[in-house]
């Protein structure tokens, strides 16, 4: 998990769709600043409880693959259905373009709201939840400890706080690159979506070969 082009495409997995919409959303904002701060501490923290909790859980029944067992195991093919049916369910909701409602109140919203949908979206989405039931297990599995998702973690943040870095860096002209990067997500979030679980399932299926 320390090797960061490991990392990167579960991280990119994390923050695909309405989770980096979001936070487009909140970096276009009234608080912009605030409510960005607020979004990633939720993301941060469901990211960490997440995958403790996967981690905990795993070492408690002793998930670890026998030695002299190299072939996949039940959580593997779990993993590999649940991604099939996500990649399904992308496709078949391909032409909801628009966002949902509850996304349009985040042009209003506070820190503390801010903070709420970030931990809500990242300890909810099927994606992110498959996502860190492969880091905590993979942990466990390889006897690591649980600091090895550090990385995880903070490249999860760091994506997801594109917006934000846009912003802080080009100031007013970031008012102008946002919207756009707003609204092609919104048409296209499903096509990245998309390639990013079949990315990953490519990834998890390799893996267990």
């Amino acid at each position: 998990m320390a090797n960061f082009l490991t990392v990167l495409p579960l991280a990119f997995v994390m923050v695909a769709g309405p989770q980096l919409v979001s936070a487009i959303f909140l970096a276009t904002s009234d608080r912009a600043r605030a409510n960005s701060v607020g979004y990633l501490l939720g993301v941060a923290l469901a990211t960490a409880l997440g995958t403790t909790v996967v981690f905990v859980v795993a070492s408690m029944f002793g998930i670890q693959r026998d030695s002299n067992d190299d072939g996949p195991g039940l959580i593997d093919y779990a993993i590999i259905a649940l991604l099939l049916v996500l990649v399904v369910r992308v496709y078949l909701r391909r032409n909801s373009t628009e966002p949902p409602a509850w996304m349009g109140k985040l042009q209003t919203a506070t820190p503390r709201l801010s903070f709420k949908v970030g931990f809500l979206l990242f300890i909810l989405m099927p994606t992110d939840i498959i996502t860190m039931i492969t880091v905590g297990t993979s942990l466990v599995r390889e006897d690591r400890s649980l600091l090895e998702a550090l990385p995880f973690l903070l490249t999860t943040v760091l994506l997801v706080a594109i917006p934000l870095l846009i912003l802080l860096l080009l100031g007013e002209r970031a008012q102008v690159i946002l919207p756009k990067m707003r609204a092609w997500m919104n048409t296209n979030s499903w096509i990245v979506s998309e390639i990013v679980i079949v990315f990953f399932l490519v990834v998890t299926i390799v893996g267990l070969a």
